[in-house]
């Protein structure tokens, strides 16, 4: 731990985290293909170490007090936001999301905003009862060690929403990143430990045996986890040997519903980024809009004239807003879910084939028309630069398409904000947004319901999370 806070050129930074020359496994660039650096590739022994060593260090650092380690982890915001250009840069080469616009530039600073108000927001001791007779009071401890699973389309940022409330409340954490996103949530770890004690924040690059092995270690006493609702289940089953507990944000497949009456331009702009936001690769996307049919049309072709002027390519380039799929496999998906719509009879409105002219990954803005409900597009979360636009004659009819799957995350109401409201509330997720989607703060909770998993994040709700209960009594 240092008291100062250090700015590092980005050879600095990669060299302290990579695997050494001839060693680890190659990361590339999304947008070029060009290697970056080398992962460390560790193991189930790497990871039993790890825990040991933050079991070992786990009872001091709950000693220090909440008013210490909040202060550690202003500390260690600052820390990000001297080095923010660097880990931006990483992050955008890495993943893939361009330097502006809701991407890289933003990430970095929503893992230092998220940092500083997780330190500063208050959990008090509950009296939930004092009769004259009876006397007791909530606290909530610390958990233990939390092991955290982070995702590859905001690796950073979902990490510190594992970490934040984690630290602040005592516990370690033993956070093992994506593997085709290690290096950039490495990098980060690496500037925080810098002012953070000795093992009380341990990163492990490895692959799918080390994740599982983290889910069902004995040491663990939470289980962290952003991804898909496939691996969500397997974390369930392997965590019930050790009893961990878990906070799960899993797959989602956002509807939105636009209202009659709404005007299409007014909200355009803000359809195209709930939908395109980080490339389409968000959990909490906006993935599948209904429109009433006395709009239908109007709306198509508002959200295509806001596509027409959002420039995709390299992340580095200062112009662009928009960059390629992270990875092959899920380019593929992306692929295959069009070419389903388009032999189901959806209309390619815009986009609707890879642009190689840009580089291997990448696949332009899509808007696919005159799908419906049963069509793959529609019914699986496509996780990229892809909307169905579905036409509705009936509310009720759109409220019970966006029920009808097993996914409840997030979803969205456009429209005057009473109407949207009543309609909101008849919504199956765990977020309802009226006029916007997709937006988080720190201070709200956050979380999914049915297949999109368990657990709130964020804001007192997020530090309970994070924390066992203890009454006293007397």
């Amino acid at each position: 731990m240092s008291d100062s806070t250090q700015t590092l050129d980005e050879t600095t930074l990669l060299n302290r985290v990579q695997a050494p020359e001839g060693e680890g496994r190659e990361i590339l660039d999304a947008a070029t293909r060009e290697a970056i650096g080398r992962a460390p590739v560790q193991s189930v022994a790497d990871l039993d170490d790890a825990i040991a060593r933050a079991r070992a260090a786990q009872p001091g650092w709950e000693a220090r007090g909440h008013e210490e380690r909040s202060a550690l982890l202003m500390k260690a915001a600052d820390a990000l936001e001297a080095n923010a250009e660097v880990l931006a840069r990483l992050l955008s080469r890495e993943q893939g999301k361009p330097l502006n616009g809701p991407n890289a530039r933003f990430e970095v600073g929503a893992c230092s905003a998220w940092l500083r108000a997780t330190a500063s927001t208050p959990l008090e001791t509950q009296v939930v009862v004092d009769d004259g007779e009876v006397y007791a009071e909530l606290h909530y401890r610390a958990v233990g060690v939390v092991g955290a699973i982070g995702p590859w389309n905001w690796p950073m940022m979902i990490s510190i929403w594992q970490i934040a409330p984690s630290l602040r409340m005592g516990n370690t954490v033993v956070i093992k990143p994506s593997e085709h996103t290690p290096l950039s949530v490495l990098a980060m770890l690496a500037i925080m430990n810098d002012v953070l004690p000795t093992d009380v924040l341990i990163g492990i690059s490895g692959d799918r045996e080390v994740g599982a092995r983290l889910s069902s270690h004995p040491g663990i006493d939470k289980v962290m986890f952003t991804g898909s609702t496939a691996t969500g289940r397997k974390i369930i089953e392997a965590s019930a040997g050790n009893l961990a507990r878990l906070t799960l944000e899993l797959g989602g497949n956002d509807a939105g519903i636009i209202l009659p009456g709404t005007d299409p331009k007014a909200i355009a702009q803000d359809l195209f980024w709930g939908a395109f936001i980080n490339t389409g690769q968000t959990c909490a996307a906006l993935k599948r809009l209904y429109v009433h049919d006395s709009i239908y049309d109007d709306v198509v072709d508002a959200l295509a004239e806001v596509a027409a002027l959002m420039p995709m390519g390299n992340g580095l380039d200062e112009n662009n807003v928009l960059g390629p799929l992270q990875n092959k496999a899920q380019f593929d998906i992306v692929s295959g879910l069009v070419e389903d719509a388009r032999a189901n009879g959806g209309r390619i409105v815009t986009g609707g084939a890879p642009a190689p002219e840009l580089g291997e990954l990448f696949y332009p803005v899509t808007l696919v028309a005159d799908v419906t409900d049963g069509v793959a597009l529609v019914d699986e979360e496509q996780f990229g630069p892809v909307l169905p636009i579905i036409r509705y004659h009936d509310v009720d009819d759109a409220v019970a398409s966006a029920n009808g799957l097993d996914v409840g995350l997030g979803a969205s109401v456009w429209g005057d904000r009473d109407e949207a409201r009543r309609v909101a509330a008849r919504i199956q997720a765990g977020t309802v947004w009226i006029n916007s989607h997709g937006g988080v703060h720190p201070m709200i909770p956050f979380g999914g319901v049915k297949g999109s998993g368990y657990g709130l994040e964020f804001g007192v709700e997020g530090l309970k999370s994070v924390s066992v209960p203890q009454i006293i009594n007397g």
